[in-house]
């Protein structure tokens, strides 16, 4: 999967990624002397490291730079939106650096490619999959179908009408279609449509494309896809079982 962001720090690396979820400080994190991290287990020499935004004291780009004097640098830094601290560190150490990218999709120990020059990242050990999540809506209530336990993806999770584009189809197309086969309910044009958006699973992103189209009726005829359905008032989709990026797809609309 190749994503495009912004250029901040010139170079090419490629090597094993390592993360941290939220917004990082060199200083007090990292020890600049060997390159193990105080805020959680592992060492950041000679890996990609990937974190949405940075924090703290002017002094943390000077760790980067320590980091690298002594052999223990990142081969990459890669964001999700860079700041002044991370950006001076990675340069003055001549660390490639890339951000606006979605660092949530990657995983530690992915294989990650970061080209400073032009503002990718690629994350080499994934497959991508183009999918449609269909919000059905009938007099304030949304269609759910929970997926069989034995499913490939997302497997006893409940969902919304969902299923890939086909070669040909265009995202709507494939909308209508999985609508039909899955439901019995025939639909024309989407009422609305969303940005797409990526997920993760375990080692493939899908790329969702979310719809939403009003029904006047609820009756639905499951075919094997899925094992139940029901209709669930806008305000209660919310909880455990479902599949990623269900809520926020709902909430959007």
């Amino acid at each position: 999967m190749i994503m495009k962001g912004r250029a901040i720090s010139p170079g090419y690396a490629e090597g094993e990624a390592i993360t941290y979820g939220g917004a990082f400080s060199f200083l007090g994190g990292v020890d600049g002397k060997t390159g193990n991290f105080n805020v959680r287990d592992g060492n950041i020499a000679e890996k990609v490291f990937l974190f949405p935004n940075g924090k703290g004291s002017t002094v943390g780009s000077y760790v980067v730079y320590d980091l690298k004097v002594q052999g223990h640098a990142p081969l990459a830094l890669v964001n999700r939106s860079a700041e002044t601290i991370v950006t001076t560190g990675a340069v003055i150490s001549s660390v490639p650096m890339v951000d606006n990218i979605d660092v949530s999709l990657v995983r530690d120990g992915d294989t990650v490619a970061v080209d400073g020059n032009r503002g990718y990242v690629e994350i080499k050990n994934v497959k991508t999959y183009s999918t449609v999540s269909a919000v059905l809506e009938c007099g304030g209530k949304v269609l759910l179908l929970r997926r069989p336990e034995d499913a490939h993806s997302f497997p006893g999770k409940w969902s919304l009408v969902s299923g890939r584009v086909e070669p040909g189809e265009n995202p709507a197309e494939a909308a209508r279609r999985e609508i039909e086969e899955e439901t019995g309910i025939k639909v024309g044009f989407p009422d609305a449509s969303q940005t797409h958006f990526y997920v993760r699973e375990g080692d493939v992103v899908w790329n969702v494309h979310p719809f939403l189209y009003k029904v006047s009726s609820d009756k639905v005829e499951l075919n094997s896809e899925n094992t139940d359905f029901v209709w669930v008032d806008r305000g209660k989709v919310s909880c455990d079982g479902l599949v990623d990026g269900v809520e926020r797809i709902v909430k959007n609309f």
